[in-house]
């Protein structure tokens, strides 16, 4: 039976940039972790401030 999931993760896990835009290849694995760095920055910066 055909899995969505599975497929849509394939996909994303295994895409390729254009060649011509291969040298943001590490930059674009890394893009997806940015958010939570800033969700970390909220409690070191709670925790700065007491968590008033």
């Amino acid at each position: 039976m055909f899995n969505i999931f599975s497929f849509i993760c394939n996909s994303f896990f295994f895409a390729k940039l254009p060649e011509a835009y291969a040298f943001f290849n590490p930059i674009v694995e890394i893009m997806p972790v940015i958010p939570l760095f800033f969700f970390l920055l909220a409690f070191v910066w709670q925790a700065a401030v007491s968590f008033r």
